[in-house]
């Protein structure tokens, strides 16, 4: 019974806390705080029965409501993140910046829908890892969306295997994770000869098994998982590689309004011989070096490849402005994905 109690209190305590998120979001899209608690307090009361007092539930509701108005006052600064928390993303939010508020969604498509609309004021996306290589979906967003990159980030990625509090490890069967994640300890989950489930999130797999708590079962996550959803670390730095990393773009509506270090771009050539090498002889010519580049078929013509560029260099350097405008000229689409500093780690 103590262990039902001490549940429901971490339930509490987590809907309290996507309570005041969804406060804050809807005050980044209302001119007004339109939280006055008024129109839901005859149901709370009402909905008051046995041992919880009328008077109780109003006055412990006045607050949850006074305490929200005090966050959206606050004027917060958003910034969001795929998956539940304690997604790696959601590290990766700390360490870009720690002064912003992360919140969760469920997919790439919601995130970018809700940069483009103004509802959050940044987002944080992978872009490549290591050892799977890029993020596909995210550089499709990217292409196909009207965001900017404003900042990047690369953080190490080590994964744990969580189990709930007091499972003897002899009883553990399978384990659930994003199928990414189960790739990458792909050779810990064979010597400990379990069976790996996917599952939509890594972090939505520890959340998952803190609140169903299937039989057997345990979850690939982060170390901040087992902290959020009183999960216990039965083993550490599981992943097959010591040096998988992840790398992150922060995107937001507008450009980044203070200098940076590195450019990308995204663009597409004709299908002539050399097309390609001319855009990137404009580059060596003008002593720019690049960072990466990759390319991904155009939704609406697979023919046709879109082409992803990084480069090092400032988009108010001279000969960065000359190239950029070179290569528009020659190229059959261009999109300036944004100029932007790259975060240590």
């Amino acid at each position: 019974m103590r262990n039902k109690i001490n549940l429901i209190d971490y339930q509490i305590m987590t809907l309290l806390k996507q309570r005041m998120e969804f406060g804050v979001r809807l005050k980044k899209i209302k001119e007004v705080v339109p939280d006055n608690g008024q129109e839901p307090l005859m149901d709370i009361k009402g909905s008051s029965r046995g041992m919880i007092r009328p008077e109780f539930a109003e006055a412990l509701y006045k607050e949850i409501v006074d305490e929200s108005k005090l966050v959206q006052e606050q004027d917060l600064k958003l910034i969001g993140f795929q998956g539940e928390h304690g997604a790696f993303s959601e590290e990766a939010s700390y360490a870009y910046n720690p002064a912003l508020v992360p919140i969760p969604y469920r997919d790439f498509n919601e995130i970018f829908e809700e940069v483009q609309a103004g509802a959050i004021d940044f987002a944080i996306v992978p872009v490549e890892n290591s050892l799977g290589g890029a993020v596909t979906p995210v550089n499709d967003l990217l292409i196909e969306s009207d965001v900017k990159i404003v900042g990047e980030i690369t953080m190490p990625i080590h994964h744990c295997l969580l189990v709930l509090p007091d499972m003897d490890y002899r009883d553990l069967k399978v384990v659930y994770s994003h199928s990414r994640a189960l790739a990458q300890c792909r050779n810990s989950i064979s010597r400990l000869k379990i069976e790996p489930r996917p599952f939509y999130d890594t972090a939505g797999s520890a959340k998952m098994l803190s609140e169903v708590r299937p039989e057997s079962a345990g979850a690939i996550a982060s170390r901040l998982c087992a902290e959020l959803y009183h999960l216990e670390v039965l083993k550490e730095n599981i992943e097959d590689h010591d040096a998988n990393s992840t790398r992150f773009n922060v995107i937001s509506k507008y450009p980044n309004p203070e200098p940076g270090d590195k450019c990308s771009i995204a663009f597409t050539v004709r299908h002539e011989t050399g097309s390609l090498l001319d855009v990137l002889k404009t580059f060596s010519q003008a002593g720019i070096n690049l960072a990466k580049i990759d390319s991904r078929p155009m939704k609406n013509d697979p023919r046709t490849y879109v082409f992803l560029l990084d480069f090092e260099g400032s988009d108010r350097d001279e000969k960065v402005i000359n190239a950029l405008k070179k290569i528009e000229e020659n190229t059959l689409m261009f999109k300036f994905l944004g100029c932007y500093r790259v975060a240590p780690f």
